[in-house]
């Protein structure tokens, strides 16, 4: 590659994620925003192509196209409608990264499609492995894309691994703060409200992410993205609580090292090193202060209190299309409980229970996942109230 600067994707650009990271192409003159992608917040979106100037927008909620001609997008950006659309973007031959960034299942498509055409994708949509784990790594392994993590963890894990090699990993450790939830008791936990499972103590995410926090889906579903991203085992991964979330996960080697990764919690640190990987740059975030004190504290989780990291690791060892299965009916848990149709204290119970009842498959196509997605949406919501 040239000089110029690398051609970058964000699918999702009006995300946290795609805000983050459009905060840190704002920080450099090495990255551009080649292509920009939102699903209905245009206004936003609009905004965002007059700032950057990109080559191409995407709104793939064609009925948020209504207004079009209000909206103020630049001339020079090239406003494409219709999910149909991300494929041509992601594949275009300029493109060099893609920021998978898009939250839950819809996110899916364009990592397949970023993938399919051999390029490096910056993922921050766990969901992609853990729905479809094994296809997509088969993808990356036939077409010679590379997955970068951009979850804090995964990033954590990455850069630890660096330290050794491969066949010297003993165990990785995800770190999680613990949520909102910590110290609060089984029978306390029927009560949660949704503001309370919003404000989570360390990160700000967005309503989704933050209640998979609260429930600690979120690490469940990370331990499930670790197996497929690392190429490990079930038991060779590991949770460790860590309420400040400073340490972002650590890796274990046969002869007792722990190397971790520490950093404040800014998800703009691990978006600038994947868009930057090999290279390190100026750091875009702030960083720490060490003449200031400070302590880690760190406890093992407490699987009764938070039953989800039990269905993670279960769902882990297992494969096959239980991934995609627990992750539907999780989405559509969450959903319900923000719009107070369920209780916080019965997401995973159903999600558990729709997990049990599925017709498990080995080894699913995408066609069976996809079925799979939707038979689970619509299962869990005999939950609903």
């Amino acid at each position: 590659m040239s000089n110029r600067p690398k051609n970058v994707v964000i699918l999702g650009s009006t995300g946290s994620i795609g805000q983050s990271t459009l905060d840190v192409i704002r920080g450099t003159d090495s990255l551009f925003a080649y292509a920009l992608t939102a699903h209905s917040r245009l206004a936003e979106a609009a905004l965002q192509c007059q700032e950057f100037s990109p080559h191409w927008f995407v709104g793939t909620c064609e009925e948020a196209f209504s207004a079009r001609e209000s909206l103020p997008f630049p001339s020079e950006t090239e406003v494409l409608i219709g999910s149909q659309n991300v494929r041509q973007v992601v594949q275009d031959d300029a493109v060099d990264i893609v920021v998978s960034a898009i939250v839950g299942a819809a996110g899916l498509y364009g990592t397949i499609a970023a993938l399919e055409a051999g390029k490096q994708v910056a993922l921050a949509n766990k969901e992609s492995l853990v729905m479809a784990g094994h296809l997509v790594m088969r993808l990356v392994n036939e077409k010679g894309g590379t997955i970068l993590p951009v979850d804090s963890e995964h990033s954590a894990i990455f850069q630890a691994k660096l330290a050794g090699k491969e066949k010297e990993i003993k165990k990785i450790w995800l770190t999680a703060s613990g949520g909102p939830f910590l110290r609060r008791t089984r029978e306390h936990m029927a009560s949660v409200t949704v503001a309370e499972a919003l404000a989570h103590p360390t990160w700000e995410m967005g309503r989704k992410i933050s209640i998979d926090s609260a429930t600690m889906m979120n690490k469940a579903l990370e331990i499930i993205e670790a197996k497929w991203l690392f190429g490990l085992q079930a038991d060779q991964i590991g949770v460790v609580v860590h309420p400040q979330s400073i340490v972002h996960s650590l890796v274990e080697f046969v002869d007792g090292s722990v190397i971790a990764q520490l950093s404040p919690p800014d998800m703009r640190l691990p978006i600038q090193f994947a868009l930057n990987y090999p290279d390190r740059k100026t750091a875009v975030a702030e960083t720490f202060d060490w003449q200031q004190a400070m302590h880690l504290d760190f406890e093992p989780p407490d699987l009764d209190r938070f039953p989800a990291l039990g269905l993670g690791f279960e769902v882990a060892k297992v494969g096959g299309s239980s991934g995609a299965v627990l992750n539907a009916a999780n989405e559509v848990a969450v959903s319900a409980f923000l719009d107070e149709a369920m209780s916080f204290a019965d997401i995973v119970p159903a999600c558990r229970s729709v997990l049990e009842q599925h017709n498990f498959e080995t080894d699913p196509t995408l066609e069976q996942l996809i079925e799979l997605d939707r038979w689970a949406r619509q299962e869990v919501l005999r939950w609903t109230r």
